[in-house]
């Protein structure tokens, strides 16, 4: 059975701090639904029971900030992959902060310092659907992949800017990302 709140508890934050990864989802009217895995160590943040939000990091692509950017809904979805089984979502509505937003440096120093880093997703919470997560597998973590962190380095900042320009300034649909706004 589902359950639904309008806002994080302290139960749900525990949660969410001991979960490895997380999913994120995003969609505009038209076009491809985005599904995203994130899990770099420390990268999702709770700021209080009604915002959170992630450090994005440069990848193949920028769709959830498109998405945000044409229509603002987002989804969060933290499995547990435990014996003890949940699944908690969170809805609501992001915003995207880059370095030279007024409120970036409020928010970054929240999370550890990645290579390649792009923006802040922040999402104010709509609501929570918690669910029982019985079918997600039992799997253990067994070490943080480097490889994301270790392609940012090689290609240093002048290289991520460029490969930001060349990947992340639309969406696969062709959406703005505001990337260059």
């Amino acid at each position: 059975m589902a359950d639904f709140f309008d806002a994080l508890n302290e139960q749900h934050i525990e949660f969410i701090n001991a979960q490895p990864m997380f999913f994120t989802a995003s969609a505009c009217s038209v076009g491809r639904i985005n599904l995203s895995p994130k899990g770099m160590d420390g990268s999702f943040k709770v700021f209080s029971n009604t915002l959170c939000g992630y450090v994005d990091i440069t990848g193949s692509g920028n769709e959830t900030a498109a998405h945000i950017k044409n229509d603002g809904r987002v989804t969060i979805m933290f499995n547990s992959y435990t014996r003890n089984a949940l699944i908690l979502r969170i809805y609501g509505k992001g915003r995207v902060l880059r370095p030279q937003h007024p409120q970036y440096k409020e928010y970054i120093d929240h999370f550890p310092e990645y290579n390649g880093t792009r923006q802040i997703i922040l999402i104010d919470i709509e609501s929570i659907q918690t669910s029982c997560g019985y079918g997600v597998p039992t799997m253990e973590v067994i070490e943080q992949k480097e490889t994301l962190t270790n392609w940012t380095r090689s290609k240093g900042e002048k290289g991520v800017s460029e490969y930001q320009q060349e990947k992340n300034v639309q969406s696969i649909d062709g959406f703005e990302t505001g990337l260059n706004d």
